[in-house]
């Protein structure tokens, strides 16, 4: 948000583009919230963009992740910036995201205590790598960090079931996906279905591949590389991974984060075949229970 005029520049650009050739363009953006102001808002709503805001947890804990430059905590900054987005919720598509470290890994505690912000939907990630390797969950953390989440996704299964909402929204998004029945090549669609750019110029397979490599796909004057796009790809697929493929969860995950297996591995993969294997059950019990719950989110 400190370059604010280089995003409304840049959605008028592409409005402009869009219109041009009869595409649709859709935006999204993820800001810690500090600096949004209620004409950011209204400008959000009238571009219809998707806002995720980066929490993680309650004010204790969300000040001592997340200190200000000057060491101070901002969790009193972003609640009282969050108004005006919270005030156009009927068009902004609004949700928070999660950080997950060893430092708060009491997700019963953090999704509640965001959510009492106003948020209807609060998404979890874990930081399985980091540049300094600091923050990031190892050994045991995966255990607490599976046994939080299905703690979540008991408290959103008793909810629905209810017929009342849930903010935690990693159940409902698994859900949703095993319900379309859509196989996995791949663990996102970095390379594939998108680029990031930056400053400079260059592209690179997603935004975490920044100044990486292992994930230059290219630059602005020359071009997306086509040629180091389809060699990544095939070599990313699912198929080709070690222990990849005799996982039988692999068609599912699709190999996890490329930019966290080329620098971390795999330390998370119990993990996520312990997630996957709840949502499974609970895919099963909710189709029983309620199957009309499938048919609202088409």
């Amino acid at each position: 948000m400190v370059a604010r005029d280089l995003i409304r520049k840049s959605v008028t650009y592409a409005n402009k583009r869009g219109a041009a050739r009869a595409i649709q363009v859709g935006y999204s953006l993820t800001t810690n919230g500090t600096l949004i102001f209620p004409e950011d808002a209204a400008f959000f709503a009238r571009h219809r963009f998707a806002v995720t805001v980066s929490l993680d947890g309650g004010k204790a804990v969300n000040d001592r992740l997340r200190p200000d430059r000057a060491g101070k905590g901002s969790f009193a900054r972003v609640a009282q910036r969050l108004a005006p987005l919270l005030a156009h919720r009927d068009r902004i598509s609004l949700g928070a995201r999660v950080t997950v470290t060893p430092q708060n890994l009491d997700l019963l505690q953090v999704v509640d205590d965001i959510a009492a912000l106003g948020f209807a939907s609060v998404g979890v990630s874990p930081m399985i790598s980091s540049p300094t390797g600091q923050g990031a969950l190892i050994g045991q953390d995966f255990a607490q960090l599976l046994a939080a989440m299905t703690a979540c996704g008991d408290a959103w299964m008793r909810a629905t079931l209810a017929g009342r909402s849930h903010p935690f929204a990693n159940l409902a998004t698994v859900l949703g996906e095993l319900h379309r029945g859509s196989p996995r090549s791949h663990g996102c669609g970095a390379a594939r279905d998108y680029l990031a750019v930056d400053a400079a110029g260059d592209y690179s397979a997603c935004h975490r591949f920044v100044k990486d490599p292992l994930g230059a796909m290219g630059d602005l004057e020359s071009g997306p590389d086509d040629v180091a796009r389809a060699a990544f790809l095939d070599a990313r697929t699912v198929e080709r991974q070690t222990p990849c493929q005799t996982c039988w969860a692999r068609r599912l995950c699709g190999g996890g984060c490329h930019q966290e297996v080329l620098h971390a591995g795999r330390p998370a993969c119990d993990f996520v075949r312990g997630w996957l294997d709840y949502g499974l059950r609970a895919y099963g019990r909710l189709s029983a229970a309620q199957p009309d719950w499938f048919d609202a989110q088409a």
